[in-house]
């Protein structure tokens, strides 16, 4: 049986750091796509010596660069892997070992993703295993979800690999901080865009619950102070996203209080 062409997909902005690693990887995929959203440092010009497929577009938002590069793919599999992570070697020899038998029972493919925090590999808590279908049908998936958290969502059954995608995310703790401060609004002006209203129980609630099961259900507690750095931002995301829902609603309605203008 011939195994089926897989085409890599990556978006990229300033990637310049981590664009080399993330393409290397994939140098065993049938073709690579990067849709660059016009980045002012050497993101191109690396990209380029791995694929003459690198295209640039306006940014569509996380879900909507994601659909863009799915029509831009010529094979019948789609792999997504975003500019700052690396698949690892165990992931590809699995991957290579299903598509070389039987791939079409499953309409798409899961798998572990494990960050490299502070200079240590995270294996507890909210943040491992962090499943990704990230391998499927190109006609049979598409993505999804709510800014900035795009997920692939397919028709059809789902398999889950073994194999771990290494993910290098935050470069320290300030980098940490303003992707949470970043992510907060988007989330918030999100929710407020559907009409989700501020509620003081998610305000004063959802940080606590978020900050308990990520330290104590999920044992961050295991990964020593990183552990307890990963709980505590993220229940502080959680507090920022609601506080700038609450700061939205105030602004619509300062916006709707104020006196008309008298005719002179």
């Amino acid at each position: 049986m011939t195994r089926p062409n897989i085409s890599a997909c990556v978006t990229t902005f300033n990637e310049e750091r981590n664009i080399e690693r993330c393409l290397r990887s994939l140098s065993w995929c049938d073709e690579i796509v990067v849709l660059d959203s016009f980045s002012t440092d050497r993101t191109l010009e690396l990209a380029r010596q791995f694929t003459d497929r690198v295209y640039q577009h306006s940014w569509l938002g996380y879900i909507g660069q994601k659909n863009l590069i799915r029509k831009m793919a010529s094979h019948e599999w789609l792999l997504f892997v975003d500019a700052d992570e690396e698949v690892s070697p165990d992931l590809r020899a699995e991957i290579e070992a299903v598509f070389a038998s039987d791939p079409w029972k499953y309409a798409g493919y899961e798998f572990p993703r494990v960050v490299l925090y502070l200079g240590r590999w995270i294996t507890h808590g909210e943040w491992y295993p962090d499943l990704k279908l990230r391998l499927f049908q190109r006609d049979k998936g598409r993505s999804g979800g709510q800014e900035p958290h795009d997920q692939v969502y397919v028709q059809g059954p789902v398999k889950r690999l073994r194999g771990q995608l290494y993910h290098y995310t935050y470069d320290n703790l300030h980098d940490h901080l303003e992707t949470i401060n970043r992510f907060s609004s988007i989330t918030a002006r999100e929710k407020h865009r559907e009409g989700e209203r501020f509620a003081w129980i998610d305000f004063l609630f959802r940080p606590i619950i978020r900050f308990l099961r990520g330290y104590f259900l999920k044992r961050g507690f295991v990964d020593g102070r990183r552990g307890l750095f990963i709980a505590l931002i993220s229940s502080f995301g959680v507090f920022l996203k609601y506080a700038k829902l609450w700061e939205l609603e105030w602004a619509e309605r300062a916006c709707g209080d104020k006196p008309e203008a008298e005719p002179s």
